[in-house]
């Protein structure tokens, strides 16, 4: 079955498809041309030069995030186990409200250009040379390589002729240089076009699918093969996402991504002041519902369509050339090649960043120097990925319980961050305690976990090696003392913080604190529906 959906899927691409396909690469390479001359200095290339509106940021935030693995996994997901695992995507908003009212002015007020320049400003430098080191390697090896390594495979699925390896060279060339030479700016216009194509084609996928159904909610309901294949909230035996899970292990991950990684937050410090930074976090928490409803539902809906596939990875690509007519095909399919672009420049962008700044200074440089490094950076880390990618398909389950290493990395994280934020007693050496003290810990539960020791589900895990790593971050301060060159009064949070970029005459429309009410309801809404 496998076989022959492969074959039908590759055989519904059309001359259209591939005309669509060609012009929006057209496009894209405009685009990075078109900025790349307009970048200058080493603030350009790493921040856009701090310039960036709410809606660039929002829609950039969407598009990062989503990639082919997203998109592949979401429906797959969906059509075999149900709908829970949707949670990582309308879930986000509970984070990105954090990060717009509580870590953005922090970061703002500190005029930071990286996440873990932060923790050296409220604790020292080894806080933020480890987690700095962390995230170039688990970005690179796992989020830029992993890309270009999933979208090979999507790319073979839908073009069987053409090898892993060549679709990793090409699109890691294709993003590494339009990335090197206009940096982030390139990056998130890119990303803005990439999440508007990305949204109508799979709202257009989702319509006429729909519709084969006759508009029945009550219809799409009865293919269902079992009832909870439509519930959120799954009980503690589920083996993809059990209730513990979805309450306090999936927002604590979503803190570490949405708070905390470089290649998501980058883009927000590259706002042009704190206002339109609190708003493009608010947008991006309101599109991130949009995948609920344009990808996920239809993953379940397409039971009925395609009701014998094996393979889950095939879900997406059967759907996509069984429903949409030619064109839009080509439209869909230039979306999951903007997906997968979206979040390797993402990527590759920040790994640099981190590496200039965190490591090699170059905020102290002359500009054009800083702008060299940057782009040199860029390609190397480029070639890195490109060279590791095709590794991974002899990697078998080991790059599955990669996946599940994040489980291990966020729980000190989110510690330090939250309690370093929010509590002035706690100390330097409690952060640099709590990050390799908590990692050593969770890799010891992870271990037992792989052997079948350890029975906790590992989203669960993630709550409590939290719990276990602010009870390590506590400790030590409360034994501990500040250093004298510690500055934190100005590096911890107030409630004044929250506020102080907005006006409280603003219309509703332009009031930042209405938008974030009516996300945390949206939010409930969905929870509530699909309990």
């Amino acid at each position: 079955m496998e076989e022959g959906a492969s074959q039908a899927v590759s055989g519904a691409i059309t001359s259209l498809d591939i005309t669509v396909l060609v012009l929006y690469f057209l496009v894209v390479i405009a685009i990075g041309v078109w900025v790349s001359r307009r970048t200058e200095s080493g603030e350009d290339l790493f921040l856009a030069g701090r310039t960036l509106t709410w809606g660039v940021v929002g829609f950039s935030l969407f598009a990062s995030n989503i990639s082919s693995t997203t998109l592949i996994g979401l429906t797959g997901a969906a059509y075999t186990t149900g709908i829970a695992t949707s949670a990582y995507e309308w879930m986000a908003g509970i984070p990105l409200i954090a990060l717009a009212f509580i870590f953005a002015p922090l970061f703002f007020k500190a005029k930071v250009t990286t996440i873990p320049e932060w923790l050296e400003r409220r604790f020292d430098r080894r806080a933020r040379l480890y987690f700095s080191g962390v995230t170039i390697v688990l970005t690179v090896i796992v989020d830029t390589a992993g890309g270009l390594y999933a979208g090979g495979v999507v790319v073979k699925t839908f073009f069987p002729g053409i090898p892993i390896w060549q679709t990793c060279v090409a699109l890691g060339i294709f993003a590494g240089l339009y990335t090197a030479g206009g940096g982030l700016k390139a990056v998130v216009y890119t990303d803005v076009l990439q999440a508007v194509v990305l949204i109508l084609g799979c709202a257009a996928m989702t319509f006429i699918l729909f519709g084969q159904m006759g508009f029945s909610w009550e219809q799409v309901k009865a293919s269902m093969p079992d009832p909870d294949h439509l519930r959120l909230v799954q009980p503690l035996s589920d083996e993809t996402l059990p209730w513990t899970g979805l309450f306090f292990g999936v927002p604590l991950l979503g803190f570490w991504y949405w708070v905390t990684n470089q290649y998501i937050v980058q883009r927000v410090l590259g706002a042009r002041d704190l206002r339109e930074a609190q708003r493009g976090a608010i947008l991006g928490g309101f599109l991130k519902i949009i995948p609920m409803f344009i990808m996920v539902l239809p993953g379940a809906m397409a039971i009925t369509v395609v009701p014998d596939l094996s393979n889950a990875d095939m879900v997406f690509p059967t759907i996509t050339t069984t429903v949409l007519p030619a064109g839009l095909t080509g439209l869909v399919l230039a979306g999951l090649v903007a997906a997968i672009m979206s979040s390797v420049d993402s990527t590759l962008n920040s790994s640099s960043t981190l590496i200039g700044h965190d490591f090699l200074d170059v905020g102290k440089r002359e500009e054009r120097e800083q702008r060299r490094i940057g782009q040199i950076t860029t390609l190397v880390l480029m070639v890195i990925a490109v060279v590791w990618a095709p590794f991974i398909a002899d990697m078998g389950g080991l790059w599955d319980y990669l996946q599940q290493m994040f489980s291990v990395l966020v729980p000190p994280v989110v510690a330090i961050f939250v309690l370093g934020a929010l509590w002035t007693r706690g100390t330097n050496s409690a952060a640099f305690i709590t990050l390799w003290g908590g990692h050593l810990i969770a890799i010891g539960v992870f271990i037992l976990t792989q052997v079948g020791i350890w029975p906790i589900h590992f989203t669960a895990n993630v709550g409590l090696m939290t719990a276990v790593s602010c009870a390590i971050f506590v400790i030590v301060s409360l034994n501990t003392s500040h250093d004298e060159d510690e500055e934190v009064e100005g590096a911890t949070w107030t409630p004044d913080m929250a506020t102080m970029a907005l006006s409280d005459d603003a219309p509703i429309w332009a009031n930042v604190k209405i938008w974030a009410w009516l996300l945390a309801a949206s939010m409930l809404a969905i929870l509530v529906l699909f309990w």
